[in-house]
């Protein structure tokens, strides 16, 4: 059986499903202390600069001994927090990031110690809706946090990141239900197995647009870092927290990462299947060989992430949530229309080509409208200043000097 059942789920013995858990925790881990690292060498190259050289060899052990000082810093709990909350919000941040990763495939059935067992934790029914609902349990983390915190910015901070949940939350459910029209079932799993011939990124381009640009403001990273936006803010709800307490918001977030970019991976591009070439050879979509196509995968998403924050500036907030609101989900919903149409049509052969054209022809308006909007969108000129005749104004762009001559005169006299 290679692709897993999901009668198959829930009959593990009990050893291997508490091996099945810490693997995936282990995981989680190492790929959280791998992309700290990755992160400062990545960055520092495009910015012309070295990243970590000094910690080890080639400054390999940066994130190790980052956590080791995190560990044996003081813990400071500032006057006039709300303690018990205070304490809990990390915990809550981080519990939600991990939790989610339960339900990714990452690879076929296998066998382990002579059990034939999928290497996935479990599976649902509606998997993808488990993860939008523990994810959305994350943000609770970060409100609390700021609240707690006792703080203005921090506070701030929360409200920012509750309300870029409300909002690109819905975008990001709506492209999910174009996957769902597709595939015809929402376990994961089955979401895979769907994708055996044809990646939905090919067939779901704007589903994929959406949800790419959805992840990384649900994620609040770059250009999509408000709720921790060191400029007005400055360091957002985890200001007031230091030591493990600082690390486990740090750990939630680049976890949180991880698992939408699992998420990507198995939604839009085949999960664990092998890519073109590599499908061609026999057994390439067999065995272990897998889990490495689906490690791949998830760290592609998570250089894009590196990438986006050493390119793009941070974005403005009513520009932010403008996009949100104004684009993404009028996109989304305008897509699911057509692909609830074409794919009611069922003409076999003819509809995957013709969702793809439609996807392709919705993602280029979708792009120039934004371009129109963030390039070609400006305010209105404020008046020209009076003249007053003491100093020279220098002109703003397109305008005369509205008091050259008087300047001019005066400099005479």
């Amino acid at each position: 059986m290679r692709y897993p059942d999901p009668a198959v789920f829930g009959h593990d013995p009990w050893w291997l499903i508490l091996g099945k858990a810490l693997a995936i925790f282990v995981f989680l881990l190492l790929t959280v202390l791998v992309a700290i690292l990755a992160e400062r060498k990545i960055l520092g190259r495009m910015q012309l600069r070295y990243g970590p050289n000094r910690v080890g060899p080639f400054g390999l052990l940066q994130s190790l001994a980052d956590g080791i000082k995190l560990a044996l810093k003081e813990g400071l709990t500032p006057a006039g927090v709300d303690k018990p909350i205070y304490l809990l919000a990390p915990i809550i941040s981080v519990i939600p990031a991990i939790t989610a990763f339960a339900v990714i495939p990452m690879g076929p059935v296998v066998s382990v110690f002579g059990h034939r067992t999928p290497l996935q934790l479990t599976d649902l029914p509606v998997a993808v809706l488990y993860i939008l609902a523990v994810t959305s349990i994350g943000v609770y983390g970060i409100v609390l946090a700021g609240w707690a915190s006792g703080s203005t910015y921090p506070l701030l901070g929360g409200l920012r990141s509750s309300a870029q949940v409300v909002s690109y939350e819905i975008a990001m459910a709506l492209s999910f239900a174009a996957v769902f029209v597709y595939s015809g079932t929402m376990s994961t799993s089955g979401i895979v197995a769907a994708q055996e011939k044809t990646w939905y990124v090919f067939l779901l381009l704007p589903s994929f647009a959406v949800y790419v640009t959805a992840m990384v403001g649900e994620t609040n990273r770059a250009p999509f870092d408000l709720p921790e936006a060191e400029g007005e803010l400055v360091g957002g709800f985890h200001t007031e927290y230091s030591s493990l307490k600082f690390a486990m918001f740090m750990l939630a977030e680049y976890v949180n990462m991880t698992t939408v970019s699992a998420l990507a991976t198995t939604l839009f591009l085949g999960g664990w299947h092998a890519p073109w070439p590599l499908s061609l050879i026999g057994g390439a979509n067999t065995g272990w060989w897998p889990l490495l196509w689906f490690v791949a995968k998830v760290w592609t998403f998570l250089f894009v992430f590196m990438w986006l924050r050493a390119t793009l500036p941070r974005m403005r907030y009513d520009q932010f949530m403008a996009l949100g609101w104004k684009l993404l989900i009028p996109v989304s919903l305008v897509w699911i229309m057509i692909v609830a149409v074409l794919h009611s049509a069922n003409i076999t052969g003819v509809i995957p080509g013709l969702i793809a054209a439609a996807g392709l022809l919705l993602a280029l308006l979708a792009v120039n409208a934004l371009r129109r909007r963030l390039i070609h969108h400006h305010a209105p000129a404020p008046p020209p200043p009076t003249a007053t005749g003491a100093f020279p104004i220098p002109p703003l762009p397109g305008q005369p000097a509205p008091n050259a001559t008087t300047a001019r005169e005066t400099a005479d006299a």
